[in-house]
């Protein structure tokens, strides 16, 4: 399985429900919260291409976006290839 980064704010909704499906399916990922750490913000903003808004979901070298681009792949039936190493 490739690895899943996501850039989040604990006062984010979009970021629970985001984290809540890579959990329902089991995958493993990296956490970095921009609120305790907004050193790693201006990294998020430039592998996002300028998205300043979190959650900020990568796949290996890939970005899938935000929550709402997360959930469109999963009911599309292309997040488990994405996620398959």
């Amino acid at each position: 399985m490739k690895q899943v980064e996501i850039y989040t704010s604990p006062l984010c909704g979009f970021c629970h429900a985001a984290k809540r499906l890579l959990k329902e399916k089991n995958v493993n990922f990296t956490e970095i919260d921009v609120l305790e750490n907004p050193n790693r913000k201006p990294e998020m903003i430039q592998r996002a291409n300028g998205g300043r808004t979190v959650p900020q979901i990568f796949v290996g070298d890939t970005h899938v976006g935000g929550c709402d681009d997360l959930y469109a792949l999963e009911r599309a039936g292309k997040l488990d290839a994405l996620l398959a190493a």
